[in-house]
């Protein structure tokens, strides 16, 4: 429930995670605004639109396909920005976006893989979702997908807090290039302060954690 206020003793732990995954000292978030649009596209045109060209908009309403192009997905999403439809924590090096975590309500991103397989176990949809992580090639395994996971917890609170849900991969006992792994990892989200609610694909899990309102939050 948004705006929730929680005793849970695991609050603790959680803030403890927090300041663990964002102490990479060069290392800042901001939102993604009209203020850092720019930055966010030139991180995306850096890398050919990101996965094709899907411009971070797949988990959207609009999502893409073969009868979008690039050029569209890139003025759906900067409509999205501008307008205040879209929700991503941006990592910055200095002054360079080298990377984003993706979130927003169910509404906002209603497309997620598995979907049959969550429906299936569904009792209640969370306020907030985590979908889409990408970092610059050049700033991989550096810490900044955990910082930009922070950022995006620390956005969720400021915006009223409630159940935050995702969808990574467990890589236990694998090999996975970074590449796949759009939504992270188990471990990168169990760090957080997430925990594991049910599985949804052969290695994929719902992870969930509460995030409590935030002091001045609206």
């Amino acid at each position: 429930m948004r705006g929730l206020s929680s005793d849970n003793p695991r609050d603790t732990r959680q803030e403890n995670a927090d300041a663990a995954i964002s102490g990479q000292a060069s290392l800042s978030t901001r939102p993604l605004d009209a203020t850092t649009w720019q930055d966010f596209a030139c991180l995306v045109e850096r890398h050919n639109g990101v996965w094709g060209g899907c411009w971070c908009m797949a988990f959207h309403p609009e999502g893409v396909g073969r009868s979008k192009t690039a050029a569209q997905n890139r003025a759906e999403k900067e409509c999205r920005v501008r307008e205040g439809r879209a929700h991503a924590a941006l990592v910055f090096e200095r002054d360079v976006c080298v990377g984003w975590c993706q979130f927003g309500s169910t509404e906002e991103l209603p497309r997620i893989k598995h979907r049959r397989a969550y429906q299936n176990g569904l009792t209640r949809l969370p306020d907030w979702r985590i979908t889409c992580f990408f970092v610059d090639k050049a700033y991989r395994s550096r810490g900044v997908a955990a910082a930009a996971l922070a950022g995006a917890l620390r956005q969720i609170a400021h915006l009223g807090g409630g159940t935050v849900e995702s969808y990574p991969e467990d890589t236990s006992g694998r090999t996975v290039s970074s590449s796949f792994l759009h939504n992270g990892t188990t471990a990168l989200f169990e760090a957080a302060g997430f925990t594991r609610t049910r599985q949804i694909g052969k290695n994929n899990w719902v992870l969930t954690r509460v995030v409590r309102r935030r002091n001045g939050s609206r």
